[in-house]
């Protein structure tokens, strides 16, 4: 499990589950609950790099997204593993 303190959106956090490379699972605390359940559930499954191509720079308010948010924690991950 990697947990990433999201910033500038509603969600406070993202709890994600990976796998060879694939998201098992991912789950928002606080946010839109439609729409954090649905990004969360459509990118289940999903290779890590297919997912951050598909949500970088999204923009809502501040700057980024709830789904940038998820992009960037991936990218956090992918950090967290070469360190």
């Amino acid at each position: 499990m990697f947990t990433y303190k999201t910033q500038g959106t509603c969600s406070r956090q993202i709890v994600l589950e990976i796998q060879d490379d694939r998201i098992v699972s991912c789950a928002f605390d606080g946010g839109c609950t439609g729409n954090t359940q649905g990004v969360s559930r459509l990118v289940a499954g999903r290779k890590v790099d297919e997912t951050i191509a598909l949500l970088d720079g999204i923009q809502c308010r501040n700057g980024t997204s709830c789904p940038d948010q998820l992009a960037r924690a991936l990218k956090a991950w992918k950090q967290a593993r070469t360190e």
